[in-house]
């Protein structure tokens, strides 16, 4: 099947003004049988477009194009709609996950606590006719827990397999759709196969809290709340997609800043909202205070690694970690010494310009990394396109200080105390080596051949 493909000659950072380059969500989703009134039907004309929906990509196929902006408030809004009529085998059971990192944004910006944040989201959500709100951190104990046990192997295996190492950190989408269609093979072995959060949670969602409430996956809407636009395309992968039940396991993406439009829209503040404590995905049971991983900006996969390999590879116990920042704040280092040795070398690369020049020396042979965490933008996770910046599409340097300062004061939790975690792992996947396990929280990363995979790309 012949696949044609939208070419972007330059980077999809050019300015939103360029009429020719920016495809509005408009233009491409119609949302057919939807404009019938409704308490719904009235929506901000809100467009997204390319340049800020891919920060990594020349090019994406038109199909794609068209289900990256079907996801948008419109689609959240016909699933309630459907809910509220009178054809029951139409309903669909409404669950929304929200990332750790876009809290801080809504905390931020109506200057409350990031567990009022939280609780009043979850308010907000449900006066929607949301039925389910979950937080995302479980799914990233998963993640860090199998990255961890992924690095220590490839360390292990790394003199006889050439690709052992170095090991990309997987939880960053824009980074590895830049690695599968620009990069190609000299990379994609090195990216660590364990799902991202994001679609570890559409797992637990659509497996484990399905068959909790006796549901087939295909009866749940999940939505996930995400900081950065780049989750979109994330969720239409093909391997997160189940053919026997037609469902993906993520349905629709929508920014921190989507879900602001739909207060402005609905004349509501965060504040006038009542509190109510976020869903659970065991039972009746209700999550408590908000919970981060280590690690200021992201997730923390290189401190929870770094600690990990120091212990089971060195018998070494880092309580603290160093970073020495090279050219840029936005590259920084971290490593061990046992017996004056450094046996350790870890680094965090975010924004493209970083990421480029990691390449370049992995391209050159001069590559002295065990381990990088990859984010595609400068500043990490809290500085996605989808919540930190002004109306101008600049970046909002003040609100990004304050989302820092909360986050940074949110109580970290290490991955292996989380009971649940370790529950679920022995009753729901098996036992951790487990070829469920494998089959769940696990995918595969590879070159994408097209056409366009050697065009120059300007940053």
């Amino acid at each position: 099947v012949h696949v044609s493909y939208v070419l972007f000659q330059e980077c999809s950072k050019k300015q939103k003004n360029d009429d020719t380059q920016s495809t509005s969500v408009d233009a491409l989703s119609s949302n057919d049988g939807f404009e019938e009134k409704n308490e719904f039907h009235t929506l901000a004309n809100a467009k997204i477009l390319l340049s800020d929906c891919l920060a990594c990509d020349n090019c994406m196929t038109s199909e794609e194009g068209a289900r990256v902006f079907q996801q948008n408030q419109k689609e959240l809004f016909r699933i309630l709609n459907l809910n509220k009529k009178c054809d029951t085998s139409k309903h669909k059971v409404l669950a929304v996950s929200i990332c750790p990192q876009s809290l801080p944004y809504f905390a931020a910006k109506f200057s409350l606590s990031v567990n009022d944040a939280a609780k009043r989201l979850c308010g907000f959500l449900k006066s929607l006719g949301v039925h389910y709100v979950f937080d995302t951190t479980i799914a990233a104990d998963f993640s860090i827990l199998e990255s961890q046990r992924e690095f220590v192997q490839r360390y292990q295996r790394r003199n006889q397999e050439e690709h052992a190492l170095p090991m990309f950190a997987s939880a960053c989408p824009g980074w590895i759709r830049y690695a599968e269609r620009v990069l190609t093979n000299l990379v994609t072995s090195h990216i660590c196969t364990a799902k991202s959060p994001q679609q570890i949670m559409g797992s637990l969602v659509k497996g484990y809290f399905a068959r909790q409430q006796n549901l087939s996956p295909d009866k749940i809407f999940h939505v996930i709340v995400a900081p950065c636009y780049d989750k979109k395309l994330e969720a239409l992968r093909e391997d997160f997609y189940t053919a026997l039940y037609n469902s993906q396991e993520v349905d629709c993406v929508l920014t921190s800043g989507e879900i602001v439009q739909i207060m402005e829209q609905k004349n509501v503040s965060m504040k006038d909202v009542a509190e109510v404590a976020v869903d659970s995905l065991f039972d009746e049971i209700k999550e408590g205070d908000v919970v981060r991983h280590d690690g200021k900006r992201s997730d923390g996969y290189l401190e929870h690694i770094f600690k990990h390999a120091a212990k089971e590879l060195f018998g070494m116990d880092v309580k603290e970690i160093t970073y020495k920042a090279l050219k840029n704040k936005d590259f920084q280092e971290v490593t061990l010494e046992k017996d004056g040795e450094t046996v350790l070398r870890f680094a965090a690369a975010y924004g493209f310009r970083n990421i480029q020049n990691m390449v370049l020396k992995l391209k050159k042979g001069k590559f002295l990394y065990h381990f990088v965490e990859v984010l595609a933008c400068p500043g990490g996770c809290l500085n996605g396109k989808g919540q930190a910046q002004t109306e101008d599409g600049k970046p909002d340097k003040a609100l990004l200080n304050q989302m820092e300062e909360v986050y940074a004061a949110i109580p970290v939790r290490l991955p292996e105390t989380n009971i649940h975690v370790q529950k679920m792992y022995q009753d729901w996947l098996e036992g951790m080596d487990s070829k469920k396990v494998q089959e769940t929280l696990h995918t595969k990363y590879s070159a994408v051949n097209q056409t366009a995979s050697n065009l120059d790309i300007k940053w």
